[in-house]
């Protein structure tokens, strides 16, 4: 018999984040700078932090155009996730969004996490749900406009006091500038960089004739990926396919594609299963 249940109840999270929050970005500041990278980069090593981005998302935020019915979209990815496991919480709030004092609605879009370790999140976080009842949440994340990252990260097991880290990924919902995981990466160490994974099979595309050279994808990559070039946004070898630059691009200059869906689904589920498993009890 477990003496404990669950975890932290939802006041103790928030205090355990507020407290953790400081450390961890400093962390991350610090760790490009070439002195500080050998004591910090330990702290950022595989396999307890790895992030995989899905695009969720292929038109700009705020515009109500519909979305091409020919086009397959990542979030598909997501949605068949989402029915490999019988176990999958969604969380009340997202709790990045709250420490940073977000108000507006996409505070209520919380996280998801997925396998076993779910059960034992504390009921004031959220509540247990079914595979449809997620993937809505999911789609309501979508036309948020947010980033949607497969995350397995040793500071959510903590602040949720959740022991069973091998049972747990989150999905998290990512926004601009009030991320735990994503602010503070444009200048990063190594194990940060190696932490964050593009997902094979999805990839960035930049139109160069739509393509006016305004920067605005430049300065809203998060993790430095894109320069301009005569005058044109060019995509480099760091990009993480995140799809926050498709968002944001006035012209449509930029779009995402994926190769065949079951190849990149098996991607990341064999990504997944190397640090959990979120199918066993």
């Amino acid at each position: 018999m477990k003496l404990f249940r669950y975890g932290f109840p939802k006041p103790i999270v928030r205090i355990s984040f507020a407290i953790s929050w400081p450390i961890i970005i400093l962390g991350k500041k610090l760790s490009g700078l070439p002195v500080l990278e050998r004591i910090i980069n330990p702290l950022f090593s595989p396999p307890y932090n790895q992030l995989t981005a899905v695009p969720i998302r292929n038109i700009a935020v705020g515009e109500n155009i519909p979305e091409p019915e020919n086009i397959v979209m990542p979030i598909k990815i997501v949605e068949r996730l989402l029915k490999e496991t019988p176990y999958i919480f969604i969380h009340d709030y997202c709790i990045c969004r709250v420490h940073m004092g977000i108000t507006d609605y996409t505070r209520g879009i919380g996280c998801i996490t997925l396998g076993k370790a779910a059960t034992m999140i504390h009921p004031s976080n959220g509540h247990m749900a079914t595979a449809e009842e997620a993937i809505a949440h999911v789609r309501k994340a979508a036309k948020a406009g947010l980033v949607a990252n497969i995350a397995h990260i040793w500071v959510d097991p903590l602040g949720y006091a959740v022991p069973t880290f091998r049972k747990m990924v989150f999905i998290c919902f990512c926004a601009e500038n009030a991320c735990l995981y994503t602010d503070h990466l444009k200048r990063r160490c190594s194990n940060l960089d190696r932490a964050y994974k593009r997902l094979p099979g999805i990839r960035t595309e930049v139109d160069a004739e739509r393509c006016t050279g305004c920067g605005i994808c430049e300065d809203k990559c998060f993790v430095a990926a894109i320069k301009m070039v005569d005058g044109k946004a060019v995509i480099g070898q760091a990009c993480k396919t995140c799809g926050r630059c498709v968002n944001y691009c006035p012209c449509q200059a930029i779009s995402l594609h994926m190769d065949d869906e079951d190849v990149v689904f098996d991607h990341l589920m064999e990504r997944i299963g190397q640090v959990a498993d979120i199918k066993s009890a």
